[in-house]
């Protein structure tokens, strides 16, 4: 998509900005907040006369998302396009419950824990994956974050290929035909749900016993509610790292000075992951309600009003970082939204960062050289909340 190119706000919802967003955020963020259109029929069931607002300055996104009593994550049609994401779609004080609850299950400690387990099986893909021409979605990206939330959650990793069907499908609410998709998701309640059946008769060292064991002021969670958690580590704990290290992958591939001075200094491997959150964010937009009637950038927004914030562009906004479309290992990165900000901060943030960490060291260790493969790069374009690959073929030489 060139920029030059004149850009309207109903574009947002459109195959080629899912594969390529930042074209219209140059364009449109200085617009913001404005309201754009969500095309009639795109996702089943949503009123059309209620046309989202988009967020997409940094200290807009900031505020948004440190003011969580005026824009609202319990949105009245969560769980409308699939089981309801507990915590995610959740307010206090009932995401203050849960959140503490499952802040037990990623305290730092075990996920420190698993960083042995973790470089085996990133060295178990590699090894297989062997040298010269390879995609990693298929053979690294996908399969390592996969197996590391199945072992959290104490299911088979082997399963990997099934559940990021169901993942893609949860995600693919305007892509996917309607009964496909359904057919997806019932697949994967009927199987937490037998394995939660399964927990309560025999428990186990893992985070489904801990969920059907649990209590919240006395009570035990609701049936839905576990299922509800399992999906959202699912599809939360392997989405945003298959794409931040396929984002890191290919944005090395294509400055191999930068691979070179990582191989030669391990200090940069921690920058590097932090610049590619900023720079290529894996989730690119979550939602709110407004409680209340607010004004942002000088601009009155109604209660009740569908918010659309826009992670990805806020990154790139160079209020808050100059010169936000270079590349570069020399920023103040404490502050970027990749994984969200606030009371929603992503919980599962280190263990990203940890799985970003063991795949870059690994692959720099084995790999002296890296550069695109002859093959196209192909964006995905099923859905609008994620950015990332689903075909990224790498040359890979070990000498």
């Amino acid at each position: 998509m060139e920029t030059s190119a004149i850009i309207t706000p109903d574009q947002l919802m459109t195959p080629a900005v899912f594969a390529d967003p930042y074209p219209v955020y140059l364009q449109l963020r200085d617009q913001t907040p404005l309201s754009y259109l969500v095309p009639p029929g795109i996702i089943p069931g949503f009123d059309e006369a209620l046309w989202p607002w988009a967020l997409m300055k940094y200290d807009d996104v900031y505020s948004a998302l440190r003011d969580h009593e005026t824009f609202s994550s319990e949105n009245p049609r969560a769980g409308q396009f699939g089981p309801k994401l507990v915590l995610i779609q959740d307010d206090p004080p009932r995401h203050t419950r849960f959140r503490r609850l499952v802040n037990k299950a990623f305290t730092l400690r075990r996920v420190e824990a698993l960083a042995p387990w973790i470089t085996g099986v990133a060295n178990e893909l590699l090894g297989e994956m062997g040298a010269g021409e390879v995609d990693v979605v298929q053979s690294y990206t996908i399969p390592l974050p996969v197996k590391v939330i199945a072992r959290l959650l104490g299911i088979p990793g082997e399963d990997y290929i099934t559940f990021k069907r169901w993942s893609d499908a949860f995600l693919a609410a305007i892509s996917m035909p309607p009964e496909q998709r359904a057919q997806n998701l019932m697949e994967m309640v009927a199987y937490f749900g037998q394995i939660a059946a399964a927990r309560r008769a025999h428990g186990a060292d893992d985070l489904i016993t801990a969920l059907v064991e649990a209590e919240v002021e006395g009570e035990a969670l609701e049936d839905w509610e576990i299922l509800g958690f399992c999906i959202l580590l699912l599809i939360a704990g392997n989405e945003t790292t298959t794409n931040l290290i396929g984002n890191m992958l290919n944005i090395l591939a294509e400055r191999p000075d930068v691979w070179q001075q990582a191989r030669k200094d391990r200090s940069l491997v921690e920058p590097i992951i932090e610049e590619t959150l900023r720079y290529e964010s894996p989730v690119q937009r979550l939602f709110r309600i407004t409680t209340r009637e607010v004004e942002l950038s000088g601009v009155k927004i109604p209660p009740g009003a569908d918010i659309t914030i826009f992670y990805g562009a806020a990154n790139r906004d160079p209020q808050a970082f100059p010169h936000p479309e270079e590349f570069r290992l020399d920023r103040d990165l404490r502050n970027h939204v990749a994984f969200g900000m606030g009371i929603h901060y992503c919980l599962g943030a280190p263990l990203a960062r940890m799985e970003a960490q063991i795949s870059l060291n690994s692959f720099l260790d084995r790999f002296p050289v890296m550069r695109q493969g002859t093959a196209p790069a192909r964006r995905q374009t099923a859905t609008h909340i994620v950015f990332g690959f689903r075909q990224l073929p790498l040359v890979l030489n070990t000498r």
